[in-house]
């Protein structure tokens, strides 16, 4: 099943493809901006772009490039995503592992497009890292450009104890190979060593108007939803397709599940430390950090509304009476540390305990 089709973005894309057919299009891009605002969208799109060859009306969508690229199958797009960390001990060995989990992504989003966010354990380690590096010093198949996605380049190393894959990755964004493009795709380009930022060309992406989440969803969703159903997706999406998506899976469920723990905290640090301790649903890592993400992500809104802003989604009342936002962003950091934590040998439900109490004297 082949992409579907982008939304929004027109002047960013407009920008973008004056370049291509300019010629100047920089070699190494960063895309920044808020979950689910179709980051990897936009970096495919550009791919597409670039490797279209009918130079006239880039991408043309006809040509077969641009056929190969919508289907995720061609020799020359290399679209790197967070996975798991390899078993093996064997260098070479982690890297067939890295490209085995990689090309069993890209065959899960070929079959579903609309794919849920990557795992909150899964990240970019050294052997993905090493094979960007092996597959970077190869000459095009189809004899044109090369272009290298790395989608959450956030994740570089977030499992190990130091900067080496970043550092790996560096060197090569510093001397790219002539004829290829990197795109490196990020909620917060802060996130990434500044050397690599330095080496970037930065492109905020902002979030999309309720009509553009609404035409994308009232075209593409399996089963459709009714009218009233349609625009409850639409307000919850706070302007990221993803956002809608994933209010209707897993993800939905975790931030339904954050709000009713946020509100447990709330009652009282005796109720909330209950709470957790009977939180059973959050024993696997994935889920486990599924709830931090909603957490998160309630947080923020709440920090929205203590700023005077919309608050696009619901949140726990009490956590709306927050005049300043001090306390909501060290709650926030407190998640963060948490976070950190869960990347190493720590029982999750002790974990969300600890982060309980926490919160309980933070908020």
């Amino acid at each position: 099943m082949p992409l579907l089709p982008i939304a929004g973005h027109q002047p960013v894309r407009a920008r973008l493809l004056d370049a291509v057919n300019a010629g100047r299009l920089p070699q190494v891009l960063l895309l920044s901006g808020p979950p689910g605002v179709g980051r990897q969208r936009l970096a495919l799109w550009l791919a597409q772009a670039v490797l279209c060859r009918t130079p006239e009306s880039r991408p043309c969508g006809r040509c077969r490039d641009c056929r190969l690229v919508l289907d995720l199958a061609h020799s020359d797009l290399h679209w790197f995503v967070p996975i798991a960390r390899p078993k093996a001990t064997d260098p070479a060995r982690q890297v067939d592992e890295a490209a085995e989990a990689i090309a069993e992504i890209m065959a899960e989003r070929r079959a579903q497009p609309l794919y849920a966010p990557p795992d909150g354990m899964a990240s970019h380690s050294i052997a993905t890292v090493r094979l960007l590096q092996r597959r970077a010093s190869l000459t095009a198949v189809e004899g044109g450009a090369r272009i290298f996605i790395l989608g959450d380049a956030e994740r570089l190393v977030a499992q190990e104890s130091n900067q080496e894959a970043a550092n790996a990755l560096l060197k090569l964004l510093e001397e790219p190979p002539p004829g290829t493009v990197f795109i490196l795709t990020a909620v917060d380009s802060r996130r990434l060593l500044p050397t690599m930022r330095s080496r970037a060309v930065a492109i905020r992406l902002g979030r999309l108007s309720d009509a553009e989440v609404r035409d994308f969803l009232g075209a593409n969703l399996s089963p459709p939803l009714d009218a009233p159903a349609l625009e409850a997706r639409v307000a919850l999406a706070g302007g990221a397709i993803g956002a809608a998506v994933a209010a209707g899976d897993d993800a939905g469920k975790a931030q339904q599940a954050a709000s009713q723990w946020l509100e447990a905290i709330l009652e009282g640090r005796g109720s909330g430390l209950e709470r957790a301790m009977r939180q059973p649903a959050w024993s696997a890592r994935g889920e486990f950090t599924a709830l931090l993400d909603a957490l998160s992500d309630t947080l923020g809104e709440a920090v929205r509304g203590a700023m005077g802003e919309t608050v696009r989604r619901p949140v726990p009342t009490a956590l709306l009476r927050y005049r300043s936002p001090a306390r909501l962003l060290d709650a926030l950091g407190r998640i963060a540390t948490t976070r950190e934590a869960a990347h190493g040998n720590v029982n999750p439900q002790i974990l969300l305990a600890v982060l309980g109490e926490d919160l309980a004297e933070v908020l």
